[in-house]
């Protein structure tokens, strides 16, 4: 019974837990850089310099930068399973968006949706994971986030 947690009552397998964050908090981590392989290609397709194609990037960052310290008055006022719910899908609407990007414009506004999902998702991963942990615990629960978090870059395209 250690590997099982209890959630409002329901019992759930906690290694599937984790290996649920993981896999989303690795999807969003991978998006930072994922688009340096497709710059150049980017940049002939919507006819852009390589200035306004950084903004790909950039923007992903400066957008999930802004929403992580959001994600904490957000916790105070909406159910933090709710909300992670709320950011993997906003996460995918703006892939979906992303994907299906006619113009420059729209692409980049697929990816700073994207950033949103991910700059709240990230630091909601770590607090659930201190939910569900004992102090004991915790430590090696952030190492498994931070081996995500570094892998995730490191092994994307580059």
């Amino acid at each position: 019974m250690k590997n099982r947690i209890v959630v409002n009552g329901q019992t759930f397998s906690r290694t599937l837990f984790v290996l649920t964050l993981l896999i989303g908090t690795f999807c969003d981590m991978l998006n930072q850089t994922v688009m340096a392989v497709a710059q150049p290609k980017l940049m002939s397709t919507f006819s852009v310099s390589t200035a306004t194609i950084q903004w790909l990037t950039t923007g992903f960052l400066l957008v999930m930068g802004i929403m992580v310290p959001i994600t904490g008055w957000l916790t105070d006022r909406f159910n933090v399973k709710w909300l992670y719910i709320f950011s993997q899908l906003l996460f995918l609407a703006g892939t979906f968006l992303s994907f299906m990007a006619p113009s420059f414009g729209a692409l980049l506004a697929g990816r700073l949706i994207q950033a949103a999902g991910s700059g709240i998702a990230s630091p909601l991963t770590m607090t659930m994971l201190f939910a569900i942990f004992p102090p004991e615990k915790q430590g090696a629960a952030m190492g498994l986030m931070g081996i995500v978090f570094g892998l995730a870059p490191a092994i994307g395209p580059t």
